[in-house]
């Protein structure tokens, strides 16, 4: 489960890293309980969960045997950062 308060966390971290960063190791280590992938925006389908500055957040489900995109925060066991280009 992602609550409320961690995704405000999340929010807050992508808004102070600096662009030259490795933001995915950052929020690793702020919240390990997370599953976390990172990828590009290009490589995902999916609507996001939410937008955050140049970064997509898409909730991930990993609960039954397939991993899989959800909007249900409660459903949530990890996140995939997508990092859109300043094209996007």
């Amino acid at each position: 489960m992602v609550r409320q308060d961690e995704l405000t966390m999340i929010e807050q971290t992508l808004a102070a890293i600096d662009t030259g960063s490795e933001p995915c190791l950052t929020l690793r280590q702020k919240f390990p309980h997370l599953a976390w992938i990172c990828c590009d925006a290009s490589d995902m389908t999916h609507t996001p969960f939410r937008r955050f500055g140049q970064f997509d957040l898409h909730l991930l489900d990993c609960g039954d045997q397939c991993a899989q995109i959800t909007n249900d925060p409660r459903r949530a066991s990890g996140i995939v950062l997508a990092k859109r280009s300043a094209m996007s």
